[in-house]
């Protein structure tokens, strides 16, 4: 629909699109029709990934800006770039609710997130052709782009057009009289409709990134520019344990081809090296060590001195740096107590030791899986007691770390009617009661602290439709999605619906299941 440069994956979905827009003018069948729900998930999927790139634009931008001082001329682009985004998602917003109010007027999502009105050949083709929206629509598309041309000087042509402006369909007699909202949405089943209005929203985040890719030039926000040289050390530890080596990396953080810095330590010239980005520093490497310790932080502080001879100039650094003594860090999510019969992951490191940490961990009280990167460790209490857990490294003992043991807490229970969730005071009204989603939460902290544990599924759910203290149908479930259709003639206004939780169950990080009791289990829902 618009021009400028588009990657290879946003011209396929484009193609995509035209494709099933010009089959769809053909009546082809429901099958085909149904690819417009992969084509809109995959057009939203774009839109999501240009949107992200177009905020990092936008900071690049603010950043750049703010390097050269905010000069007046700079302001002015980054005032423009921010009017652009700020009309982005004004427009966005306006697209997203025109989608929702299109599966919204044609019956909303079923039980399993399907759009109930996907093949619709009607209603979404009233709403936009024979009511004011699509002319609305097309006004607000066009009005944008060109706003953009505006304030950026480039060429953005408008981005709803009608039949007689694009090149599919301006010599078809069928179709080159129709109007923008005739042509896609006229005669257009809802899934078709939404995915028109995902494309549409590429289109508006492509344009964006256009105009925001013109504003950056003008700042310089894509060069990278080098005005200083500075000395750095970049040392593999900050922190070493007496009697360890102190490794550190000395170069400039701006160079040039050509230069030969020279590097030096303590007044000795020390080994150029080159990384493999051919930028030269020189290795500092020595035996760190120190006689007293600060008694709090068990630390004793220490400097060095290096310097950087560039053609005439001298460059010098100090150092400062910390010797300290072993001490075994743990780190979680939850340090106070380990959650039973769960996994719960544990950062133990040495800093002290730096690359020489290779530890391996043990204990009786709980089971122990080393994880894939050096002091990861999970661990699974197989009761109550306190966990010891003993640390060592390359055979010898550093020391052992005691954790208390919790249960784990009960899950919440979570009712939903299509989508939203149940006021338990107010009720919900008997036409709007055909599904109920009943899902089991977990406890946010612990859904925090052992994630992979916090696995909830109800399995049993008991519903009765009572009315005035009688019951009036009972029926049970065993899944979390209650289908209450055939419920729907019972329904009498003061009736209420009475769910209890018979079965929770809770996998676990082993991946075994495990019975669980939620903190609730029998709500009511009034009927209004």
């Amino acid at each position: 629909m618009a021009g400028g440069k588009e990657t290879p994956r946003q011209k396929m979905i484009g193609m995509m699109y035209l494709v099933l827009t010009a089959l769809l003018a053909l009546q082809v069948s429901n099958a085909v029709l149904e690819k417009f729900v992969f084509i809109d998930k995959a057009l939203n999927t774009q839109a999501r990934v240009v949107e992200k790139q177009n905020s990092k634009l936008i900071a690049g931008i603010e950043a750049e800006v703010s390097k050269k001082g905010k000069r007046d001329a700079d302001m002015k682009a980054l005032n423009k770039a921010k009017d652009v985004r700020n009309s982005t998602i004004e427009l966005m917003d306006y697209l997203g609710k025109t989608r929702e109010t299109m599966a919204e007027i044609t019956g909303g999502y079923d039980e399993n997130e399907q759009l109930v009105g996907a093949k619709d050949y009607d209603i979404v083709g009233n709403y936009m052709v024979q009511k004011p929206n699509g002319k609305e629509l097309q006004d607000k598309l066009n009005a944008y782009a060109q706003k953009l041309s505006k304030l950026t000087g480039g060429d953005f042509e408008p981005l709803a057009k009608d039949a007689d402006q694009l090149d599919i369909a301006k010599n078809d007699p069928n179709q080159k009289n129709k109007s923008f909202a005739e042509y896609y949405f006229g005669n257009t089943p809802t899934a078709a409709g939404m995915a028109t209005i995902s494309h549409l929203e590429t289109e508006v985040l492509n344009y964006e990134a256009r105009a925001l890719g013109n504003l950056a030039s003008e700042v310089g926000a894509k060069d990278v520019e080098f005005d200083k040289v500075v000395p750095l050390v970049r040392p593999a530890s900050n922190t070493v344990a007496s009697g360890g080596k102190f490794e550190a990396q000395l170069f400039i953080t701006a160079a040039a081809s050509g230069t030969n810095p020279v590097f030096m330590y303590n007044n000795k010239t020390i080994p150029t090296e080159t990384t493999e980005n051919g930028i030269k520093y020189g290795k500092i490497e020595f035996t760190a060590s120190a006689s007293k310790y600060d008694p709090k932080t068990l630390t004793a502080p220490a400097s060095f001195e290096a310097e950087i001879e560039l053609n005439d100039s001298t460059y010098k650094i100090k150092h400062d740096y910390f010797v300290v003594k072993p001490v075994i860090q743990v780190r979680s999510a939850a340090l106070s107590a380990l959650y039973m019969n769960c996994g719960n992951e544990l950062d133990i490191q040495v800093p002290a030791l730096g690359t020489a940490y290779n530890p391996s961990f043990s204990s009786k009280e709980a089971s122990v899986v080393k994880g894939n990167r050096t002091g990861l460790v999970t661990v699974i209490p197989k009761g109550r007691s306190k966990v010891k857990l003993r640390v060592s490294n390359a055979g010898s003992a550093l020391g052992t770390e005691t954790f208390d043991v919790k249960k784990v807490p009960a899950p919440l229970i979570e009712i939903t009617a299509r989508g939203k969730k149940v006021d338990y005071e107010k009720g919900v009204a008997s036409a709007s009661l055909t599904t109920l989603k009943v899902s089991a939460k977990a406890e946010e902290n612990f859904q925090r602290e052992v994630p992979n544990d916090a696995r909830y599924r109800v399995r049993k759910i008991s519903v009765k439709l009572a009315r005035s203290g009688r019951q009036i149908k009972a029926q049970d479930f065993s899944s979390e999605n209650v289908d209450l259709r055939s419920w729907r003639s019972l329904y009498r206004k003061g009736d209420n619906l009475i769910v209890k939780i018979e079965r929770v169950t809770r996998r676990t990080y082993q991946g075994e299941s495990e019975r669980s009791v939620p903190a609730t289990t029998i709500y009511s829902i009034p009927i209004n």
